[in-house]
């Protein structure tokens, strides 16, 4: 069981540093939008031959890399929005357990199914060379897509992280300043 704690370490060690490149992408959004509102009314002429076109779809790109890159951690940061009003009431037990059956029968088998899905849509949009829509708009939109199943294999390493906490407390080897990483709220 020490072993799998040190690989839920790791994986928690891994989605924070992915989270923190997530972050970057929201710093880097802030300030592309506020370029953008500043530039459109103040008619500033775009730099380096880009257009608002391509501002405004770099906005969406960067939304979608801070999402899909900062889920994972937001997972193992107990972040995530959880409905309390039957399990806050439920013994420490019945939480780990409650936790292992939403790990196994809910959230490992959607990511694999998700993972799956969004890699064939990544992979045939970069296969088609698809652009954007818009012909000022940006190219190479697999790379957009390809967020998605990244999404999703960060989701399934969280939950894999959960999955280790919850069956460690559940025999009684979670030290205890690990069982608010494993179940959040209030125990």
């Amino acid at each position: 069981m020490q072993y799998l704690l040190r690989l839920s370490e790791r994986i928690d060690k891994l989605l924070r540093a992915v989270a923190q490149i997530g972050a970057l992408a929201g710093l880097i959004l802030v300030v592309v939008v506020v370029y953008d509102v500043v530039t459109r009314h103040f008619g500033v002429a775009k730099p380096f031959g880009i257009n608002s076109t391509q501002i405004q779809e770099s906005e969406y790109w960067l939304h979608t890399f801070l999402f899909a890159l900062v889920i994972g951690y937001a997972y193992v940061a107990q972040a995530h929005v959880r409905i309390d009003l039957v399990r806050d009431r439920l013994p420490t037990k019945a939480k780990y357990v409650l936790e292992i059956i939403g790990c196994v029968f809910f959230l490992f088998p959607f990511t694999i199914m998700a993972i799956i899905y969004h890699y064939s849509y990544a992979h045939a949009s970069y296969l088609e060379g698809e652009v954007s829509k818009s012909v000022i708009g940006l190219s190479n939109i697999w790379i957009l897509k390809s967020a998605l199943p990244v999404l999703f294999v960060l989701l399934l390493l969280a939950g894999i992280s959960q999955l280790i906490k919850a069956v460690a407390g559940l025999l009684g080897r979670l030290p205890e300043e690990k069982v608010a990483e494993a179940l959040g709220g209030d125990l």
